[in-house]
């Protein structure tokens, strides 16, 4: 198989994946997994990310939830928040005619005048950027526990300030999230009319982060990252700049966390404080490390079916605690993801597949 085909054919087969688990739902009449599975998917977008700073740069990040908390109520906030009694300013109907504010009805009926959701994710990126920095850089120059308890405690920050704000709605969220007209006929909303629509909006989504990561660690960029994740201090002797790569992967996978609460935010027409606390982000953690940290595929198929499994109610009131046997059970009998073992037993198949006749007949003289 040439090189060229054998990189861009997993590609190819997560596509088919997708396609053939929508058409055998609409077949066996169970579209209506598809919210839960688009939903878990969006939560898939965090854990690839978070496999990007654990299994190549070797950082553990507890604070990844408050970074998905962090786009979904920055959208939330501005396309829900009414701007009518600036509406007679200068600086308003500017941001009007820049599409920044746009009109629209609320639940009730009334006209408001809120950001509209572009800019409000503009908005959300951008604040990521900036906190994902400001708590990047002096985090990321600690090392295993202390780091961990560093974004841990930045994560129980933006839980508390979300919980206890009015204008994050408390314990009670934000509601009324209107849908996002994403362009060329597309939309995020979860209504059930744009259920295959949202769903494939989703996929199209992990598919452009798989390709990106999959061609960054294979990169010059991802070989500086694992020679950081193997030995720091080897690779800071070798003139790789450990801070400056640690940093990068840490704010990248920061702007995934965000850019997927925005999409789900959207897609739910809602967002919670539970998305900002710290058993979320354990979780993501615990994913990543069952998917095997390094595998982007082992991680996005464990997180998407674990996910959907807890989402679809599978386990009722013993989810966390099935949920857990089944992370104990995949890192006890394969620490490097379950794919990895199937993809070794795929490949020998595969190898002898292809194989000539005379390739498959024993050489003379062995056994």
């Amino acid at each position: 198989m040439k090189p060229a085909l054998k990189q861009f054919l997993p590609f190819v087969l997560v596509a088919a994946v997708a396609v053939g688990a929508q058409v055998a739902l609409r077949l066996l009449e169970m579209e209506y997994c598809l919210t839960q599975l688009t939903m878990a998917l969006y939560y898939a977008i965090v854990v690839l990310g978070l496999s990007l700073v654990m299994g190549y740069a070797g950082q553990v990040s507890l604070g990844h939830g408050a970074f998905f908390a962090i786009g979904g109520y920055t959208s939330a906030v501005l396309t829900t928040h009414d701007f009518s009694p600036f509406n007679a300013t200068a600086w308003a109907q500017g941001l009007k005619q820049a599409h920044v504010f746009v009109s629209r009805e609320d639940l009730y009926g009334h006209a408001v005048v809120s950001v509209s959701p572009w800019a409000a994710f503009v908005l959300a990126m951008l604040l990521t950027f900036l906190i994902a920095h400001l708590i990047g850089y002096p985090a990321l120059r600690l090392k295993g526990q202390y780091l961990a308890m560093a974004t841990l405690g930045f994560g129980l920050i933006v839980y508390r300030m979300v919980l206890g704000s009015t204008v994050t709605g408390a314990a009670d969220g934000i509601n009324g999230v209107p849908e996002w007209r994403l362009g060329f006929g597309l939309t995020v909303s979860g209504k059930s009319a744009l259920r295959v629509e949202n769903y494939y909006v989703a996929c199209g989504l992990v598919l452009f982060w798989l390709v990106l990561l999959g061609n960054l660690v294979h990169s010059r960029v991802g070989r500086a990252l694992q020679a950081i994740h193997d030995r720091e201090t080897a690779a800071n002797a070798m003139g790789i700049n450990t801070a400056s790569y640690k940093l990068k992967a840490f704010v990248l996978s920061a702007l995934m966390a965000a850019m997927a609460g925005v999409f789900f935010t959207h897609y739910t027409a809602g967002i919670g404080p539970s998305e900002a606390g710290a058993l979320k982000s354990i979780r993501y953690v615990a994913l990543a490390a069952a998917g095997g940290m390094a595998n982007l595929w082992g991680v996005l198929v464990v997180s998407t079916g674990l996910n959907y499994l807890s989402l679809r109610g599978l386990f009722g009131s013993y989810d966390h605690a099935v949920f857990g046997v089944i992370l104990i059970a995949i890192i006890s009998l394969a620490p490097e993801g379950p794919l990895k073992p199937l993809g070794l037993w795929i490949r020998k198949l595969a190898g002898r597949a292809f194989k000539s006749p005379a390739e498959r007949r024993p050489e003379h003289g062995t056994a």
